[in-house]
Order: C-alpha cells, then sequence, then structure tokens
C-alpha cells in the first residue's frame, strides 16, 4: 500500500491456498536479472589495447599495480628534480600541495601516490617552508559531512507535477506585467475594517476586483478544450493556497456577485481546511479563473502556471513604498506588480491587456467595484 509498481510488474498471486506462491515470484526475478559480464570478458576488455604504447594504455587504466607502473616511468634525481613517481606529482597538484614538502617511502626515497595521500600539510617541514608559505594566514581545518535524505513523493505531489508540467509543456504561456497604484485601495480597506464583521485582506480586494473585470471581459474567462473554446458565463475564482504537501486551489464560486465580507470569509474557511486536509474534491474543481498571490512572503513579482482547463493564471506581488511621479511631481506611493499568465491558444494579448486595464481601474478606485 502507498508503493508505485513497475509496467508488467507483479501487484498479486491468484491461486488456491496453501500454494507455493514464491516459485512465481523467484522466477520472474530471474527473469529481470541482466546477465552479468563473466571475468574472463573484463580481463580481454582490459587487454583489449594491448599492442598499443605503454603510455596510452596506462593513462586509462587504473588497477593495484598502477604505482608500480608508474613508478617504472619515474625520474631520477641526476638533474637536480625530485624523485615521485607521476602518479604522485599529478595527485599533489590536484590536492594543492607542494611535492617538496612530502617525505618519500619508495625506492631510495621515491615519493609514491601513498605518501601523497598519507600527507597532512600540518606536518610540512619548518625548514622546507618558503618565505611566501611562512607569511601566509593559516587557515583552520574545516571537517565537514555530506548528507542527504530521500523521502517517497506523495500522491499529491505527483499529481501536482503532473498537472504542472502538462500545462507548462503542452500550453504556450505569455505574461504581461502590470504595476498598479494601490493609495486609494490601503485607505479603502482601512475604512473598511472598521466596521466590516470580517476584517478585509488587499487578496479579497484582489479577488472581488479580478472577478468583476471577468465579467466585463468574458474572453478572459474561457477554457481551451482542444477542439472547442469553453466560455464561461459564471465566474468561480481559485485560489492558490499552500499546504504541507504541496499546492490547493479551492474555488471561490459566483465570486463577482459576493460582497467582500462573504468573500474573506469563505477563503479563510476554505485555507483552514486544506491546511487541516478537509477539503473534498468539489472544493477545488470548476474554477474558471485562478490567483495565487505571495506578495506576503515578500515577493515583488513573479509569473505563474496557469491552472488547467483555465486560459489565464494572476500572479501577484506584493505593495512596495516607492517614488513615482504624479502631476509632474516627485511623490511617495505604494505600488504592487501583477502578472497576468495566459494561454495564448485561447487568449490573446490585447485581450489580456484590456482586461489588466479594468482590473488597474478598480484597484486604484475601488469605489467602482461596487457599481
Amino acid at each position: 500500500d502507498g508503493e508505485a509498481v513497475p509496467v508488467d510488474g507483479i501487484i498479486a498471486v491468484i491461486g488456491e491456498k496453501g500454494a507455493d506462491y514464491k516459485k512465481l515470484l523467484q522466477a520472474e526475478d530471474s527473469t529481470a536479472e541482466k546477465p552479468v559480464a563473466s571475468k574472463s570478458a573484463e580481463v580481454k576488455a582490459e587487454h583489449k589495447d594491448e599492442g598499443k604504447p605503454a603510455e596510452e594504455t596506462t593513462r586509462y587504466t587504473h588497477t593495484d599495480n598502477e604505482e608500480k607502473v608508474q613508478d617504472a616511468s619515474s625520474t631520477s634525481d641526476a638533474d637536480g628534480r625530485i624523485k615521485a613517481s607521476p602518479l604522485a606529482k599529478k595527485l599533489a597538484e590536484e590536492k594543492g600541495l607542494n611535492i617538496q614538502d612530502i617525505k618519500g617511502s619508495g625506492d631510495h626515497g621515491r615519493i609514491v601516490k601513498r605518501d601523497v595521500e598519507e600527507f597532512k600539510p600540518s606536518e610540512k617541514p619548518a625548514e622546507k617552508r618558503t618565505e611566501k608559505a611562512a607569511g601566509a594566514p593559516a587557515m583552520p581545518a574545516v571537517v565537514g559531512e555530506e548528507r542527504y535524505e530521500d523521502k517517497a513523493v506523495s500522491q499529491m505531489r505527483k499529481t501536482i507535477a503532473k498537472r504542472l508540467a502538462e500545462s507548462k509543456f503542452s500550453a504556450p504561456h505569455f505574461y504581461l506585467t502590470m504595476e498598479i497604484n494601490m493609495d486609494n485601495a490601503i485607505a479603502a480597506r482601512k475604512s473598511i475594517n472598521e466596521y466590516a464583521s470580517v476584517k478585509i485582506s488587499f487578496n479579497d480586494l484582489v479577488l472581488k476586483a479580478a472577478a468583476v473585470a471577468l465579467r466585463q471581459h468574458p474572453k478572459v474567462n474561457v477554457a481551451w478544450m482542444g477542439d472547442k473554446m469553453r466560455y464561461n458565463q459564471h465566474v468561480h475564482i481559485g485560489v492558490a493556497v499552500a499546504v504541507e504537501e504541496g499546492l490547493l486551489t479551492p474555488v471561490i464560486r459566483f465570486a463577482d456577485s459576493k460582497s467582500l465580507s462573504h468573500i474573506s470569509a469563505e477563503v479563510k474557511d476554505l485555507a483552514q481546511r486544506a491546511k487541516d486536509k478537509k477539503l473534498q474534491p468539489k472544493d477545488w474543481e470548476g474554477s474558471t479563473f485562478s490567483i495565487s498571490n505571495l506578495g506576503m512572503f515578500g515577493i515583488d513579482e513573479f509569473t505563474a502556471i496557469i491552472n488547467p482547463p483555465n486560459a489565464c493564471i494572476l500572479a501577484v506581488g506584493g505593495i512596495k513604498e516607492m517614488a513615482i511621479v504624479k502631476d509632474g511631481q516627485l511623490v511617495p506611493g505604494n505600488i504592487m506588480k501583477v502578472t497576468l499568465s495566459c494561454d495564448h491558444r485561447a487568449v490573446d494579448g490585447a485581450v489580456g491587456s484590456a482586461f489588466l486595464q479594468t482590473l488597474k481601474g478598480f484597484l486604484e478606485d475601488p469605489v467602482r467595484i461596487l457599481i
């Protein structure tokens, strides 16, 4: 239970009680095993290039006798060079060690691979330190451990991954970003919350404004159905909610007809039930448009992947105080960036832009939402 079975794999054996089913499983396992190459074949593979020069074959073949092979071609100290095998020199270079500081244990004091591997920089003889090394700061030894943990992917995560991959790679996305001055929305929210029984959030304002804007722009409230286009005459908005195992999108149905207080209470209820894993399929199915808000996490702007079968999703960033030009004067203002992701098969740039213009007008003058 809860595990995956490969295609054509056995999930059950049906038979009489007491029958020896283990032989069937063992037979299945034996046919699935791949033949292992024999030792003689490996030996033949190693000596395949036997006729080539020694330096060419030893370069790519690593054996237990590699050190001896490399030692055979080591240089002498007749010309003043350090006696070390090429393998030891290369290893010291890779480790950033000075070969002169390593004491050799091979024939006639030759430095071999083992000496480099066992050498510790702290054991470097003081008499061999150069003036440059002596003046360098001592670097502390850093001890670390590489660790990781593999966890099985949950069914929810698998479903999210499958749906988003299908959306991203089948629907041709394009993105429209717009800045919205939220000064009036901030003042309106403050005034509304003085009288409202349920506290209204900026996300509630955006959701209501988007719902009313969709009513005016029905060509955005659509779905691509392959051989036909579905023009939804109702407005059901999905609101992305982060949960422990991924992302759920509960739906606010007929959002354009609901008050801000109603929307706020419903969003809070659905978000809490999503986190408590109490949502039912009917709670997240049937959206015609989606909104994803990461402004509360300090995100200025982002692009979201369309939630199929919707044709659009609105990505909402945080409200940021910044300098803006108003009536030719530089004044402080509160700016929020929104990005509309569109499925170009169903929605064109001009259609998406007109929707954003209407949304901008509603949020910059919230009284218009009530008209």
